[in-house]
């Protein structure tokens, strides 16, 4: 399989309001198009979470970001050039996304992703996609593909064939920034 047959195969399912199973540049993440709330439910009745616990949106760029944020904090372009490895950031005020995707603060996480399948196929879809990790809620995050569960492969419309034997990287770093400039560091 090469991987643009795979970008193909994706945004075909989620262009159809079909939920994903993917790697991501940290974890494998279950994920779909953010701006679709049916799917985003999938999502969280899959994983047996609560809607009040938010998920994050991958973007490809500042193109996307100021699609779904009309005001982002300077420092938040800072972080993401001085971060040496994956991070989120909670920003305020998301638009454009599934209402469903939104914390109750009005507030979501995003992560900005250079890791080519991800690239490609938001480029694609020219919409963000949902993240989260591929565990039914409260259970450990799988560091590979094999320590999945059969559950989540099987409740999802599409497993992506690529990176299954890569062992993956830690879950991001996330940074809350609020509208007047605080920062707080939720996970490291």
């Amino acid at each position: 399989m090469d991987s643009n047959e795979e970008i193909h195969k994706a945004f075909e399912v989620i262009q159809n309001g079909g939920i994903i199973l993917y790697p991501t540049d940290t974890v494998w993440g279950i994920g779909c198009d953010a701006t679709n709330p049916e799917a985003v439910a999938k999502i969280y009745k899959l994983k047996q979470r609560a809607e009040t616990q938010s998920m994050i949106c991958l973007m490809n760029g500042e193109k996307m970001m100021y699609n779904v944020f009309k005001d982002i904090p300077e420092v938040a372009w800072q972080i993401m050039d001085l971060s040496e490895k994956p991070t989120t950031l909670i920003l305020d005020k998301p638009r454009n996304v599934a209402p469903n995707l939104i914390a109750a603060d009005n507030t979501l996480g995003i992560r900005i992703v250079k890791e080519p399948f991800c690239f490609k196929l938001m480029e694609k879809m020219r919409k963000p996609l949902v993240s989260t990790s591929a565990n039914i809620s409260g259970q450990p995050t799988p560091i590979a593909f094999k320590d999945i569960s059969q559950e989540i492969i099987k409740g999802v419309d599409y497993v992506v064939n690529l990176h299954r034997d890569k062992i993956a990287g830690k879950p991001s770093t996330i940074i809350k920034l609020t509208s007047d400039s605080q920062v707080k560091v939720i996970r490291k």
